[in-house]
């Protein structure tokens, strides 16, 4: 399991009005606040908005070394609202660190190695779980989860029970599978085939039974056919 890095970055105080938020958004600086259970006050201020895309650049949790107004502050970065038009940043909330309180994030998922059942059969790798929810305290915050996929062979998966989790409060059911290797597209394709040839069998058969007459009832155990009847957060509180 990863830590996560201390990315250093600095803050200016700012004012609070739509007006000013604005100017500063042409100046390429992002609103932002900073609070945490041991922050009294709320403190508003604004960042770089390259410095904050280096922070959002990858998955991994990252920690900011965040100094505002001579003041150092260890922080999460919690939320990000975005652009919906040009997906710029366009206000941000950091969380301040406490020793004593826990965090609620989401933690990225990472897989390595080669599968056996990819490299000797041809198979597939499918991630349907990319992170995991998780409450953990500020000192073993980890930055990312490793898997090692290369014992799988197709048709077997990994799962949340399978993450080193000491000193970690999973939030997510630990069945839930992470990765599974599937096998080759065209073993795929013919299965789905072979299964439609069936299903037509079964369709014939029923054919040329007797048909149940309009009006009448189905025999006990049928029924007739029915139609069939997604801002980016990185952690709370």
């Amino acid at each position: 399991m990863a830590y996560p890095e201390l990315v250093k970055i600095e803050g200016t105080v700012r004012e609070t009005s739509k007006k000013a938020n604005k100017a500063l958004r042409e100046e390429l600086r992002v609103p932002a606040v900073l609070y945490g259970p041991e922050i009294e006050e709320n403190i508003h201020f604004s960042i770089d908005e390259l410095e904050l895309e280096k922070i959002l650049r990858t998955p991994q949790t990252k920690l900011q070394e965040l100094t505002v107004d001579g003041k150092t502050y260890k922080t999460l970065l919690k939320r990000t609202e975005f652009d919906p038009v040009t997906d710029r940043p366009l206000h941000a909330d950091f969380y301040v660190l406490a020793d004593k309180h826990p965090v609620t994030l989401r933690v990225p998922v990472k897989i390595t190695g080669n599968a056996k059942g990819v490299v000797e059969n041809g198979g597939r790798v499918f991630q349907p779980l990319k992170f995991v929810r998780v409450r953990v305290l500020p000192e073993v915050i980890p930055a990312e989860f490793e898997l090692d996929i290369s014992p799988l062979a197709i048709g077997q998966s990994l799962h949340i029970s399978d993450i080193d989790m000491e000193g970690i409060t999973p939030l997510d059911d630990l069945g839930r599978t992470i990765v599974t290797i599937r096998p080759p597209k065209g073993a795929d394709f013919l299965e789905n085939l072979v299964s439609g040839v069936a299903d037509e069998a079964e369709e014939e058969v029923v054919a040329e039974g007797e048909e149940v007459a309009e009006g009448e009832e189905a025999a006990e155990g049928e029924a007739p056919a029915e139609g069939e009847g997604d801002s980016e957060e990185s952690t709370e509180e």
